[in-house]
């Protein structure tokens, strides 16, 4: 009997292989989530758990060494070993903000350093699992897609290449034209991936894509697909791992497709539900203003996501106006006493410059989610002697545009109150010590 399968987010009866290739729900047409038969887990008890995880720690070599795999009970318990496609993704560093936590008045500010994984971005914890429920679905027999594809804004096409690359697989990207770091562009391009740039913003390319699925055309690789959900909740294994099994009392996450934000809850709920922890973390959703569907509906008092034209931002991976993990997300907003809040283009090149004078070195996202943090410890919604963790989800190195933009005062939207640029001189030491 399996241990984990698909079933209706929406409490539809029937549950479905994992290995099938569905992306909604056969009654309703609504999501999918993945199931876990959490009876047989909880008759492992807590303190068993953290001894096992504590000892798979020092792992060196695959899958052990992986923070998605080392959990791999939790996360996908019915995978054959031989199909796990992996490239040591997570074990990713919490790092203590001080500066910067000192500088806006909080108690005790994390950092979660999402992007040091193999392409630079968490989505390399949702993409091992989905290549490799897809490397054994294919190698059984269970499906022939032509390839795996995804809508992209940059990180996902840069995870799915790399991930199918190793496996083998064909992998199809749609992107938005002229949308994307031309780092984000070159990842895809320089696995080997099918890359097509649609004169759209993401959401049309999310529809194209969807289209494709349901004429069977490709296997579906986006959030919306529950596999990604399982590897990205390892991001709250870990964070409360590193903080000794204990839980922050804020987590404040960059979002776009709002597939994270559902992709933390299940990772706490879980960890709730197997006493590990006893409490969950406060949510802040954090979005940009120029694309803060979420935001708009919690402010409204709406309980669904009204789709908009997501403008342009320098969060560009967050860049989405309809999000397709919107129920998931309402859900885990719910669950977590949640918070949506946005940030604009001046609050999040400025914050982000702050944050790297204090040694963060942050991508626009991180930015984002650092801005609201401030403004809920502003506000006091944060309190001072509150714990926070913020999701930073993607490697800055991803956004060298971003950055020189800011310092050398051509970025649209910043005031520049922290450019620093070069001071040129001459060759000599007596201008060096003038200069010092």
């Amino acid at each position: 009997m399996s241990r984990a399968s698909f079933r209706c987010f929406g409490g539809c009866d029937g549950t479905f292989p994992l290995t099938d290739a569905i992306y909604s729900c056969p009654t309703c047409g609504g999501l999918l989530e993945v199931h876990h038969d959490l009876e047989l887990l909880r008759k492992t008890s807590a303190l068993e758990w953290k001894t096992l995880f504590r000892e798979r720690r020092t792992a060196c070599l695959l899958p052990d060494s992986s923070g998605v795999w080392s959990k791999k009970e939790w996360v996908m318990p019915d995978l054959p070993s031989e199909f796990i496609v992996s490239t040591g993704e997570g074990r990713s560093p919490l790092l203590r903000a001080k500066r910067f936590e000192r500088d806006n008045a909080f108690g005790e500010l994390w950092v979660k350093q999402c992007g040091a994984s193999h392409t630079g971005s968490f989505k390399d914890l949702g993409m091992t699992v989905l290549v490799s429920v897809v490397k054994q679905a294919i190698t059984e027999g269970h499906i022939s897609p032509r390839a795996l594809a995804c809508a992209s804004t940059g990180d996902t096409s840069a995870a799915l290449a790399a991930y199918g690359a190793i496996a083998e697989l064909p992998v199809v990207v749609l992107l938005p034209k002229g949308k994307v770091s031309t780092a984000q562009l070159l990842q895809p391009l320089a696995h080997g991936a099918k890359v097509l740039a649609l004169d759209t913003d993401f959401d049309g390319c999310m529809a194209i894509v969807r289209e494709l699925a349901k004429r069977n055309a490709i296997y579906l690789a986006n959030s919306m697909n529950p596999l990604r959900i399982e590897g990205q909740k390892s991001v709250a294994f870990e964070i409360a791992e590193q903080l000794d099994w204990k839980v922050p009392d804020w987590v404040v996450l960059p979002s776009g497709n709002l597939g994270n934000a559902a992709a933390l809850y299940a990772g706490f709920s879980m960890l709730k539900e197997l006493g590990l922890i006893s409490r969950l973390p406060r949510l802040c959703v954090a979005q940009s203003a120029n694309a803060n569907p979420m935001v708009r509906a919690f402010q409204s008092g709406a309980s669904a996501v009204v789709p908009i034209a997501a403008q342009k931002t320098h969060a560009s991976a967050i860049q989405i106006g309809n999000p397709v993990s919107a129920p998931r997300a309402f859900a885990a907003m719910k669950a977590m006493n949640g918070v949506a809040v946005d940030a604009t283009e001046e609050e999040l090149a400025e914050i982000a410059a702050e944050a790297d004078k204090s040694g963060l070195y942050v991508c626009p996202h991180t930015a984002v989610a650092l801005a609201c943090a401030v403004k809920l410890r502003a506000q006091n919604v944060i309190s001072e002697s509150d714990q926070v963790v913020v999701i930073s989800t993607a490697n800055a190195l991803k956004f060298t545009e971003f950055k020189v933009g800011y310092h050398d005062r051509t970025l649209a939207g910043a005031r520049f109150d922290r450019a620093n640029a070069p001071i040129e001189l001459p060759a000599n030491v007596d201008a060096v010590l003038k200069a010092l």
